[in-house]
């Protein structure tokens, strides 16, 4: 253990190098700090309290003898210690998960290519590929962000192993639900669509479940629409909002900071929410099934 006088400028015990071995949980708990900016998210990516996530922190520094957090009430900061460490623990961490990928499962290599919406796949993927690619470091990913009625086609064609689709509540398509998503109406403004007629429609080309979606619901209402703008990607159509072009149709939690989400006016009709739909590929490997079942999983924990 450290001298109990050996302390340096942080209050903590300084160790003597060389007479260490670093804790891969522990390492793996600062990480995963570092990732997402809180003590509480860390927490349940990883299945621990955050008194247990505190704790670990506090072991590492003691271990090292140095800070690796700046924590206030209102913020949370990697000090320079903290900083240098990242990238070693990163490495560290990846060489621990890959050797134990090659030791334990070695039949989980290859590649998998899934096909994704774009709003998806920015909303709600990145943390459910991190895990499984941490978890199997061997397996190379390729993903795929496109329209839904591309994503089938590439699909059909035996262009992917693995795709996400959006459809509606009723649809007859294959595969088996694993998201549920409520719609909400996106405009520049709350006053966006006042005294308009017809209403102005930011869309993705035929056919798109949120463009019927939007067009249906005006029509029930008896609304007159056209549509202003006509975009194949996430990017265009918000730019396209953003300039006032027209309103457009998103998942709620796609809606940018700098648009707003109309939940409640009476010009405008209310939404209903869609499915997001997983289809596997006849004769698939069994490392693309283990991926679509870690698909599934992770997304009915967080619906």
């Amino acid at each position: 253990m450290p001298s109990i006088d050996n302390i340096n400028g942080h209050g903590i015990a300084r160790a003597m190098p060389g007479t260490r071995t670093f804790d891969l949980d522990l390492l793996r708990c600062f990480v995963t700090i570092a990732e997402t900016g809180s003590f509480t998210r860390a927490g349940e990516r990883l299945g621990r309290t955050q008194s247990t996530i505190s704790l670990q922190v506090r072991r590492l520094e003691e271990m090292l003898g140095r800070a690796v957090f700046d924590r206030s009430p209102r913020a949370l900061a990697l000090t320079a210690e903290g900083e240098r460490l990242l990238g070693p623990a990163r490495q560290l961490l990846r060489l621990n998960d890959a050797t134990l990928a090659t030791m334990f499962e070695p039949e989980m290599a290859g590649k998998v290519r899934l096909g994704v919406p774009e709003d998806f796949a920015t909303a709600h993927l990145p943390d459910v590929l991190a895990a499984f690619a941490k978890a199997h470091p061997l397996v190379e990913l390729e993903v795929t962000c496109d329209l839904t009625l591309n994503l089938l086609g590439t699909f059909h064609a035996g262009g992917f192993d693995l795709v996400l689709v959006k459809r509606e509540p009723s649809s007859p398509l294959e595969g088996v639900r694993v998201w549920r998503e409520p719609l909400v109406w996106v405009a520049r403004d709350q006053q966006a669509v006042v005294g308009l007629d017809p209403v102005p429609l930011v869309v993705s080309p035929e056919p798109c479940v949120y463009r019927k979606r939007a067009i249906d619901a005006l029509g029930a209402m008896g609304r007159r629409w056209r549509i202003a703008y006509t975009s194949t990607s996430l990017a265009g159509s918000q730019s396209a909002v953003n300039a006032g072009l027209g309103i457009t149709v998103l998942p709620r939690e796609m809606v940018p900071p700098y648009l707003v989400a109309i939940t409640e006016d009476a010009e405008l009709p209310p939404l209903y929410d869609t499915e997001i739909a997983l289809i596997e590929a006849p004769g698939l490997s069994s490392t693309a099934h283990r991926l679509a079942q870690h698909i599934v999983a992770a997304l009915e924990r967080g619906a």
